[in-house]
């Protein structure tokens, strides 16, 4: 798995040529190597928190693997130990398993087998340590959002945040669905000198359009047929605090007009009624589509976004940031376990490899979902789709691997041909051979009859 950290294996065996050889394998698969001629040694010089696997023979003199493998286990539950036997030990191992061991290896072993399961057993390792240093981090910070990732756009991303938090500039946040649009306006306002005032969020695309207007700029009573009584809007309500707007491509052109003027003038005024009030505060909107594109610009406003485009961010899909998938899968995990009262299972060989493969067109919410039906044991078609394919030709995995995106594209976009189109780079005529080469329909992901076909 692609990760910002190496992975590390310390290999523990008293013959040098076999350290030498195991070494040499390791080193030209990528893999950091701590070589031990004896388990003592490993003991006494791998620290606890040792962020990397431990392979160990298990008849050598003086401690042997299995007094190290218990060893290590009473010093860290969580510590990965693959134990290598010979003929005669593989009792001995099979016990070991049974006390936790992640896995044994009986000599003569090939290369290929060792560096599978060292790759995965490293791994697992990265994602306790990254798990058990996130908990610390969430007990340091129980009020503040927390925005994970070690990837460099990440870096970059939180850095920006906090340079332009107290500038009190309106920001347009662009992103895929489920990238975390919220959570980049959530730390706007915490990090910023209005954190002691209110963060009101609007889902522009959730209210009809008959009611935003009132949502957003208050009524009078006696303003519109059903207004009873007086109602402050959104925007006054979050009077020197910050103002979200989620999907705010989704705003009808009537309250795009309005919204501009509040921009321009820090005032709003209520339906029915002309009386101005000013306003303090700042306007975060977010947005899953790129706004200057001239396609989008005929369902909103070019003023309007070169009047929220002072500061652009943009939000990275998790496929541009795989190196994070172990960290936020932790999270998630340790998440789901807290809320159903689960036990954390860990993520075995094949969870990895589908963490590592797969394209997450959800992006953070399909995997914090992922991760729940981890936790409570549920199947997942994906990962079983994955699976069944190891054993497949090449052309029968591409051709599986083809459906899979096709499926993904038209979930994404909600069975919408032009935007899956546009997605894939596929003419139309090809598209459809393909979807009646893989057996796909459309009409299972489209959720409005009127979407173009």
């Amino acid at each position: 798995m692609t990760s910002a950290t190496a992975l590390r294996a310390a290999f523990i065996d008293d013959d040098p040529d076999l350290r030498a050889a195991a070494a040499q394998s390791l080193d030209l698969a990528g893999i950091t190597v701590d070589l031990f001629a004896s388990a003592q040694d490993a003991l006494a010089q791998l620290p606890a928190d040792y962020p990397g696997v431990i392979i160990s023979d298990i008849r050598m003199p003086g401690m042997d693997g299995l007094a190290l493998f218990r060893a290590l286990r009473a010093r860290d539950a969580g510590q990965p130990v693959i134990l290598i036997t010979g003929h005669g030990d593989i009792d001995m191992a099979v016990q070991a398993m049974q006390e936790g061991a992640f896995d044994f290896l009986a000599k003569p072993y090939p290369t290929e087998r060792l560096l599978t399961s060292t790759r995965h057993a490293a791994t697992q390792r990265l994602l306790t340590l990254q798990n058990r240093s996130l908990q610390q981090a969430l007990h340091q910070n129980d009020n503040e959002p927390l925005m994970l990732g070690e990837s460099p756009a990440m870096q970059r991303l939180r850095n920006t945040l906090r340079h332009i938090a107290d500038a009190d500039a309106d920001v347009l946040v662009e992103g895929e669905t489920g990238t975390g649009k919220e959570v980049v306006a959530s730390l706007l306002h915490h990090w910023s000198r209005r954190a002691s005032h209110r963060l009101v969020a609007i889902n522009c695309g959730a209210l009809p359009e008959n009611i935003i207007e009132s949502e957003l700029f208050g009524h009078e009573a006696g303003a519109f047929t059903g207004a009873q009584r007086k109602r402050m809007g959104r925007i006054e309500y979050a009077d020197h605090g910050t103002l979200f707007l989620d999907e705010i491509e989704s705003m009808p052109l009537a309250a795009q007009i309005r919204l501009l003027r509040v921009l321009e003038t820090r005032s709003v005024t209520p339906l029915g009624t002309n009386e101005e009030r000013p306003v303090n505060l700042r306007v975060v909107a977010a947005t899953k589509v790129d706004l200057g594109q001239p396609d989008n610009q005929k369902q909103f406003r070019a003023d309007l976004y070169y009047r929220l485009n002072v500061i652009t961010l943009r939000l990275p899909p998790l496929r541009e940031r795989r190196e994070d998938i172990p960290l936020l899968f932790a999270h998630f995990c340790a998440q789901a376990a807290r809320r159903f009262n689960r036990p954390q299972p860990p993520a075995d060989s094949r969870t990895l490899a589908w963490l590592d493969s797969h394209t997450w067109p959800g992006n953070v919410r399909e995997l914090a979902h992922y991760a729940e039906r981890h936790v409570l044991g549920v199947s997942d078609p994906g990962l079983t789709q994955y699976s069944a394919s190891t054993g497949l030709s090449l052309p029968e995995r591409m051709e599986r691997y083809e459906a899979q995106q096709i499926r993904s594209a038209l979930a994404a976009h909600r069975g919408d041909i032009r935007a899956t189109l546009a997605e894939l780079g596929l003419p139309r005529k090809t598209f459809y051979d393909k979807l009646q080469r893989h057996g796909i329909s459309r009409s299972d992901f489209a959720q409005d009859a009127d979407i173009d076909t």
